[in-house]
């Protein structure tokens, strides 16, 4: 009997856990998904079970087609970023003094900012007028480049991406160098004593060891820039016209319309979509990871 206990006292820590993930996770998620069948809305008291209406007004919505190419576009750019100055970052600060020290931490920080807070903030530099992005333009003798930079349907989405590749930089730089770590220094001296340069060095030793900090990067940052929203939400709120909407401002422009149904039903395609993308990523990782 009391071996029995000491079996499940581990299960009392958890169970806990469980009925908080429960209550906060896995209901809402169910409740969704049976309410993305039916007619809720906030102009009736009653709900209807309608099958497969919203789903086929969502795909037969001209917004639909424009905000997926917005959200898969945004998490292209901004993973192939992200990781590309995170890996450079990370490079660069693999060493302990209290220099890059200072550095990782100013690097890391905007990672632990709110996004609402980075988008107002941001909105300020983007400024047309007054910014300090085009002040600075004007000053060095390129007027040219000052832009209207939110509002201008030919930088808007740019201009939010580079919001979050500032933001989201950090993170990877962090994932990498703890990879980098992890790299005996035995090989990287032996590849000196071979006569490998620097590239040789990265290519052959460093990029191959690397490879589950990358699957982490990437898949992490393919994820996350799908669901982006409250940067967008501040900077531009899916304009100008619908040149930035992005999958989930089109379900919080139908939440707030009171078409909870059907914005129910856009969270579900959306959450599908990014199961798929990051299942198809994950196994190309991993299979890479093998190979190497």
């Amino acid at each position: 009997m009391k071996a029995w206990n000491r079996t499940r006292y581990p299960f009392y820590f958890i169970v806990p856990a469980l009925l908080v993930y429960g209550l906060f996770f896995v209901y809402p998620t169910l409740t969704g998904f049976a309410y993305s069948f039916t007619d809720w809305s906030a102009y009736s008291d009653e709900v209807h079970y309608i099958g497969l209406d919203n789903f086929r007004d969502l795909f037969s919505e001209g917004v639909l087609g424009l905000a997926v190419r917005n959200t898969l576009l945004y998490a292209v750019v901004v993973t192939v970023l992200v990781n590309a100055i995170g890996l450079l970052l990370a490079m660069m600060l693999n060493r302990s003094t209290r220099v890059t020290a200072f550095y990782r931490t100013a690097f890391y920080t905007p990672v632990v900012i709110a996004p609402l807070i980075i988008g107002y903030v941001f909105t300020a530099i983007y400024s047309p007028e007054d910014g300090p992005l085009n002040q600075a333009l004007r000053w060095i003798g390129l007027d040219v480049l000052a832009v209207d930079w939110l509002n201008d349907s030919r930088y808007a989405l740019f201009s939010i991406m580079m919001t979050e590749v500032w933001r989201s930089a950090g993170f990877a730089m962090v994932v990498y160098l703890a990879g980098l770590k992890t790299i005996p220094r035995d090989l990287l001296e032996a590849a000196d004593v071979d006569g490998a340069g620097a590239l040789r060095r990265f290519k052959n030793v460093v990029f191959p060891l690397l490879a589950p900090s990358f699957t982490i990067n990437i898949l992490l940052t393919v994820i996350n820039s799908m669901k982006v929203f409250e940067t967008v939400l501040v900077l531009t709120n899916g304009g100008p016209g619908y040149d930035t909407e992005v999958f989930n401002t089109l379900i919080f422009r139908n939440f707030s319309r009171g078409n909870w149904g059907y914005a129910t039903a856009s969270g579900l395609v959306l959450t599908l979509i990014i199961s798929i993308v990051a299942i198809v990523f994950l196994r190309m990782l991993r299979k890479r990871e093998v190979d190497l």
